[in-house]
C-alpha cells in the first residue's frame, strides 16, 4: 500500500537526497518546513549548504509541475508542499500552533484523519516523535543512511593455537604464521581452545603474529581500558600507518584516543 511520509526539516538538512529515499510513496513537506529552510539557508556551514541544496532540488521539481498538487519522481513517488494544518477542525486539541514542530504535527494529524493512505511523520527529533505518539501518529527516524556496524570489517579475529605456539609467542614476542586468510595489520586474539579463558593479543603483518607494541602504555595519561582500545592505540601510535579508521558507538573512547595519540 502506498504511504504518505511527512518530512521534518532536520531530515532534509541531514540528507538533501532524502526526498528521493522513500521509493514510490508520497512525500509531503509542510509549508513551515520550507520557511525554516529559508531561514537556515543563509548560514555558511554544512547545515546552510544542505538547506540551499534542498531548495535547489525543490526548484527543479517546481519546473516539472505544481508542488502544491504534487510532482512525480523518477522512482514512482511524488513530492508536494502542503499548507500547515491550522484549520480548527483539523487541529488536535491542546496544540499551540505558534511553533514549527506543532504545525508539522497538526498537518500530519489532519492528513491522518482525512487522507486515504497511512501517514508517517519522519523526523530525527526524538521529542517530536514522542509528541506524535501521544497524538496517535506513526513516527519514525530517518535511517536509510545508517550503517550496520556488524556488517563492516572489524579488523579483529580469533585464532586457536597449540600450547607450544602460544608459549613461543610469549617467549619470543612473535610467531610466524602462514595459515588462514588474514589481512595486514589485522588483530588476533590467540586462544588455546574455545573454552579457555587464557588469551594473547597480537597484530598480523608480513606472515607474522607480533605482540602489541604499546600494550599497557599510557599516552598523556590515557591508558587503554579494554582490548579494543589497545588495538586502536597500537595503530594510532604506529608512525608507519598514515590513516586509521575507528568505528564504534559514542562513548567508546575513539576521540580521546585519537587526540592522545596526536
Amino acid at each position: 500500500m502506498r504511504k504518505t511520509y511527512i518530512l521534518d526539516t532536520n531530515v532534509l538538512l541531514h540528507d538533501p537526497d532524502s526526498l528521493f529515499s522513500f521509493e514510490d510513496n508520497a512525500i509531503v513537506l509542510p509549508l513551515s518546513v520550507i520557511e525554516e529552510l529559508d531561514r537556515i539557508k543563509r548560514r555558511s556551514d554544512e547545515v546552510g549548504r544542505n538547506a540551499r541544496e534542498v531548495s535547489r532540488k525543490l526548484d527543479e521539481l517546481r519546473v516539472k509541475g505544481r508542488l502544491a498538487e504534487g510532482v512525480g519522481l523518477a522512482n514512482g513517488g511524488s513530492v508536494r508542499i502542503e499548507i500547515n494544518g491550522s484549520q480548527p477542525d483539523n487541529q488536535p486539541y491542546g496544540i499551540d500552533l505558534n511553533t514549527t514542530d506543532n504545525r508539522i504535527l497538526a498537518l500530519a494529524y489532519a492528513l491522518m484523519n482525512h487522507g486515504q493512505t497511512p501517514v508517517i511523520l519522519v523526523t530525527k527529533d526524538l521529542n517530536l516523535r514522542i509528541k506524535a505518539d501521544v497524538l496517535g501518529l506513526a513516527a519514525e527516524d530517518f535511517t536509510s543512511d545508517k550503517v550496520d556496524y556488524h556488517q563492516l570489517y572489524s579488523g579483529v579475529t580469533e585464532l586457536f593455537l597449540s600450547y607450544e605456539e602460544i608459549d613461543r609467542f610469549y617467549r619470543e614476542g612473535y610467531l610466524d604464521y602462514r595459515h588462514g586468510d588474514l589481512h595486514s595489520h589485522q588483530f588476533c586474539i590467540l586462544k588455546l581452545d574455545e573454552s579457555s579463558s587464557k588469551s594473547a593479543l597480537a597484530r598480523y603483518s608480513h606472515h607474522r603474529l607480533q605482540k602489541l607494541k604499546h600494550d599497557g602504555k599510557a599516552v598523556y595519561g590515557i591508558k587503554a581500558l579494554n582490548k579494543e582500545q589497545k588495538f586502536a592505540l597500537d595503530l594510532l601510535l604506529d608512525e608507519d600507518i598514515q590513516v586509521v579508521t575507528l568505528v564504534g558507538k559514542a562513548g567508546t573512547g575513539k576521540t580521546i584516543l585519537a587526540l592522545a595519540a596526536g
